[in-house]
C-alpha cells in the first residue's frame, strides 16, 4: 500500500508540476527481506579462511567490547566474497559479532551500498541527484539502457552487467558521472558511457577518474584565482604599522 502511494504520488509531482523525478523504488525493495531460493536463512555462506583472517584483523582494531562497531566493514568483506550480500551473510556477520540478527539488518538496509539482491560482475550505478542531472544524467542513463538493453533495477542474462540509479555519490564538480564496482568514471558523454562499457565487455580495464581531459575536481575552465605569485607578509597594510 506504502509503495502504491509513493508511485502514484510521484507521478502526481511529475504531471502537475513539472519535477524530474530519478525512478521509484519499492519500499519493500529497500527493507522487507523475503526469502528466495538463492537467498534464505539456509542459503552457504562461510567467510574463507583469508577473509577470516582480514576479519579477524579488522576486529582487533576496536576496543574489547565493542567489536560490533567493525559490523559495516565485515559486511563489505562478506559482500566482496560472495558478490552480493545475501542474508545467510547477515546472519553469519551478526555470530562472528555476538550481535542480535536484527542490528545486522539494521545496518544493512540503512547503507544502499550493501546489495541483498545479485548483481552483476560489473554494477553500474548512475548518480542522477540534482547536479548530476542538470549536466546530463538521463542522456547516461539511456545510454546505460540502450546499450545494456536493460532496465533500471536489471541485470543482462549473461550476468556481466546490473544497472541502477544512484543518489548523490560525491563526485558533483565532475559531473555527470557513474560507478562500476569501485571505479568512478565522472564528466561523462552518452559516447564515453557507451566506450566504457565496451571495453568492460571485451575484458579491458577503462581508465577511471574524468573523461574529459581534467586531472580531478579542478575548475573546467582553467584557474580563476591563485595565478600569480602570492605577495609576501605585509602586502597591503598601512606603511606605519
Amino acid at each position: 500500500m506504502l509503495s502504491a502511494r509513493l508511485q502514484l504520488l510521484g507521478k502526481y509531482f511529475t504531471r502537475c508540476c513539472g519535477i524530474h523525478t530519478s525512478s521509484v523504488f519499492s519500499a519493500g525493495d529497500l527493507f522487507v527481506h523475503r526469502d528466495t531460493p538463492d537467498n534464505n536463512p539456509d542459503t552457504p555462506f562461510e567467510f574463507t579462511q583469508e577473509n577470516m583472517q582480514r576479519a579477524d584483523a579488522i576486529m582487533s582494531i576496536y576496543p574489547e567490547g565493542h567489536e560490533a562497531a567493525a559490523v559495516i566493514p565485515l559486511l563489505d568483506l562478506a559482500q566482496r566474497q560472495h558478490g552480493w550480500l545475501p542474508i545467510s551473510a547477515m546472519h553469519k556477520v551478526a555470530e562472528i559479532l555476538k550481535m542480535p540478527r536484527m542490528r545486522v539488518y539494521e545496518v544493512a538496509t540503512f547503507y544502499t551500498m550493501f546489495n541483498r539482491k545479485a548483481v552483476g560482475k560489473f554494477h553500474v550505478q548512475v548518480c542522477t541527484t540534482t547536479p548530476c542531472w542538470l549536466q546530463g544524467s538521463d542522456d547516461v542513463v539511456n545510454a546505460c539502457k540502450n546499450k545494456l538493453g536493460i532496465k533500471q533495477g536489471e541485470m543482462t542474462k549473461d550476468g556481466m552487467f546490473s544497472l541502477m540509479e544512484a543518489e548523490c555519490l560525491g563526485a558533483c564538480v565532475n559531473a555527470p558521472m557513474m560507478q562500476v564496482n569501485d571505479d568512478y568514471f565522472e564528466d561523462l558523454t552518452p559516447n564515453d558511457v557507451e566506450e566504457i562499457l565496451d571495453d568492460l565487455k571485451s575484458g579491458k580495464k577503462p581508465k577511471a577518474g574524468p573523461r574529459n581531459g581534467r586531472f580531478a575536481c579542478e575548475p573546467l575552465n582553467g584557474l580563476t584565482c591563485l595565478k600569480g605569485k602570492p605577495p609576501g607578509p605585509g602586502f597591503g597594510c598601512r606603511s606605519d604599522l
